[in-house]
């Protein structure tokens, strides 16, 4: 997604060109996640002769969000209190000031409301 966010229209083989890392990835690896990402609308894609090009569906912050809004749901589903306990907890670990940030949102979540 990243080589895609930066670069979008691209086609598999570019995508696998731009990857790097210690492995080495093989082109039909990338094509065929490609196309699942498509199929998950995740990425848009049009014809280009014979390769597709693909586009992100969604920006990268609305991309993280909807992740990030998918993680918790599960997660407190599962376990509830427990789970909410635990991400105060960690907040406060990372950040005092995610607090005070986590109860602004709460508070304007609340107003929105009434």
């Amino acid at each position: 997604m990243e080589v895609v966010w930066a670069r979008a229209p691209v086609t598999a083989r570019e995508v696998c060109d731009r990857m790097t890392g210690a492995e080495e990835r093989a082109y039909t690896t990338i094509m065929t996640t490609m196309d699942r990402l498509h199929r998950k609308g995740l990425l848009v894609r049009e014809k280009d002769g014979l390769a597709w090009r693909y586009a992100p569906a969604l920006g990268k912050v609305e991309f993280e969000k909807a992740l990030a809004d998918g993680l918790a749901a599960e997660i407190l589903q599962a376990h509830g209190e427990v789970a909410l306990s635990a991400f105060v907890d960690a907040a406060a670990e990372v950040d005092e000031g995610l607090l005070d940030q986590l109860a602004r949102l709460i508070a304007q979540r609340r107003k929105g409301r009434a």
